[in-house]
């Protein structure tokens, strides 16, 4: 579990496949100054968006597994040698959750349909790619962009708008975004629960 609350960075450095893992699956390689113990290893770590297993530690960078399921789901399926990507550490007990929860199980990717800038604030319009899930996109309601914990700020048809804040852009990799970009979306998880039982 996470809080999309993002203070770490890493850019991919390697992507491969390999023979011990199922055809059709990659392993990754992330170069970062984020502290990882031998420990650990087997953990879950949130790399923009998604929950991806930690297999193993180098010096500076660290390489996981990604399943066929996860480039399915993700945008990791488009992903290169040089992208900045967001990390973030799962949740300690009793630690402060300053986003909202947040699983790493990406629902969708959306593309990026226009980006305004207001008072140096983003204010960027998405399409989801599974437009089956407009349902759960709620004015105000949290959602999960590349990892990162922001609100819905405006619904409109097919499309959704959030808002980020310069501090927020800084620290993530949103600062990157452009046009037509591909990004990784969480829903609220309780949101998805209630129209779960309300059906």
């Amino acid at each position: 579990m996470f809080n999309g609350i993002i203070y770490n960075k890493g850019v991919i450095k390697s992507i491969r496949r390999n023979p011990r893992y199922v055809s059709g699956s990659l392993v990754i390689e992330i170069s970062s100054n984020i502290k990882f113990k031998k420990s650990d290893i087997g953990e879950s770590v949130c790399c923009d968006g998604v929950c991806l297993t930690l297999i193993r530690i180098k010096k500076k960078s660290f390489l996981f597994y990604l399943s066929k399921e996860t480039l399915k789901r993700s945008n990791f399926k488009y992903t290169k040698i040089g992208k900045f990507i967001n990390i973030e550490k799962s949740l300690l007990n009793g630690q402060k959750i300053s986003g909202h929860y947040v699983q790493g199980h990406v629902d969708s990717t959306a593309k990026i349909k226009k980006i305004s800038i207001v008072d140096k604030t983003w204010i960027i319009k998405l399409e989801l790619k599974n437009r089956k899930l407009n349902k759960y996109l709620i004015e105000k309601a949290s959602i999960s962009i590349n990892g990162v914990s922001l609100t819905i700020s405006k619904v409109v048809k097919e499309f959704f708008e959030i808002n980020v804040i310069p501090h927020t852009l800084k620290l993530t990799n949103l600062q990157n975004l452009k046009n037509k970009d591909i990004v990784n979306v969480e829903l609220d998880i309780f949101g998805k629960y209630i129209m779960k039982l309300s059906n």
